[in-house]
C-alpha cells in the first residue's frame, strides 16, 4: 500500500511540477528551459503509473485523479499561496475516501 501511495504522489509531483514549469515558460515570460524541463518532467509523469501493481488501467488512473486533486490543493497553498478554504479540503477528503474504495474495497475479482 505504501509503495501505491509513493507512486501516486511522485506521479502527482511530476505531472503538476511539469505543468507548472511550461505554465511558467509560456504565461510569465519564463526561459526556454523552463518548459523544455517541464515536459521532460511530463514524460516522467506519463511513466510514473505505469509502476502500479493494479492490473486495470482506468482503476489506476482513476485513483490517482483523486490523489492529484489533494496535490492540486497542497500545490496551491504552498507555491502559489492561495490558501484552501474549508470546501476546497472537504473536496480533497472525499476524493482520497474514493481512492480508499477503488484501490483496496474487496473485491472478488
Amino acid at each position: 500500500m505504501l509503495t501505491a501511495i509513493l507512486i501516486f504522489v511522485l506521479a502527482g509531483f511530476a505531472e503538476i511540477g511539469g505543468g507548472y514549469l511550461v505554465w511558467l515558460w509560456l504565461r510569465e515570460a519564463k526561459p526556454l528551459w523552463f518548459g523544455i524541463l517541464g515536459s521532460v518532467i511530463l514524460i516522467l509523469y506519463g511513466i510514473l503509473p505505469t509502476l502500479q501493481s493494479f492490473p486495470s488501467f482506468g482503476r489506476v488512473y482513476a485513483a490517482y485523479g483523486g490523489v492529484f486533486v489533494v496535490l492540486a490543493v497542497l500545490w496551491g497553498w504552498i507555491v502559489d499561496k492561495k490558501t484552501p478554504d474549508l470546501y476546497d479540503w472537504l473536496g480533497a477528503v472525499v476524493c482520497i475516501a474514493g481512492v480508499s474504495i477503488m484501490l483496496w474495497a474487496p473485491r472478488s475479482e
